[in-house]
């Protein structure tokens, strides 16, 4: 993991967008009108997803860190929206990221049981924005630098008891009306915890 982080903040001075624009578009729409009648009334079977939770009101979930397994508080604590103009400061090509700004999520984690971490903590990895049920475009490497945000890479160590703030950095489009953010371990079928916040 420490290679992997290093690597990607190495090898790009400034963020790298991560994932396909579309993701803020969903692109799904033909997909979703095609599906057969069926399939609607298959999923009013579903259970409801959880209701949002608070600013900074936590939830708890288990994270495989290297070898062994964390119990953390998870609270979203704030999005923080950049301009346009600051946006396309952060991303290598200002063409793909016209009509986007970045929206960086504050999301504070507690070591609640488990061993000290022996590497660089994985836990923040599964925090994503969404704006207006859509999900923004990843942006490597751009929120170590964005103030109150604390860097992975210096968190080996973290033991019971302390607290750090992890950011991510995520593009949504200009004039969003709702962001989210959503938080569940990686490569888990879990449902994700949800904070809900108005787009300033």
């Amino acid at each position: 993991m420490l290679c992997k982080k290093t690597g990607l903040r190495l090898a790009a001075p400034v963020a790298v967008l991560a994932l396909a624009l579309t993701a803020c578009g969903g692109g799904d729409d033909k997909k979703s009108e095609e599906k057969p009648k069926a399939d609607a009334a298959n999923s009013q079977a579903k259970p409801e997803a959880p209701s949002a939770l608070s600013a900074g009101e936590s939830t708890t979930g288990k994270v495989k860190e290297g070898d062994a397994t964390v119990t953390y508080d998870v609270a979203a604590q704030k999005v923080d929206l950049g301009t346009e103009a600051e946006t396309k400061k952060l991303v290598s090509d200002a063409k793909r990221a016209k009509g986007l700004v970045a929206a960086v999520a504050h999301v504070k984690y507690t070591h609640k049981a488990g061993a000290p971490l022996a590497d660089v903590p994985d836990v923040g990895d599964g925090a994503e924005i969404y704006a207006d049920g859509a999900r923004g475009g990843l942006l490597i490497g751009a929120s170590e630098d964005a103030a109150g945000c604390e860097d992975e890479l210096e968190l080996e160590g973290w033991k019971k008891g302390e607290s750090h703030v992890i950011c991510q950095t995520y593009l949504v489009p200009v004039g969003a009306k709702e962001l989210e953010v959503r938080w569940a371990p990686e490569d888990s079928e879990a449902e994700p915890a949800v904070w809900k916040f108005p787009a300033k």
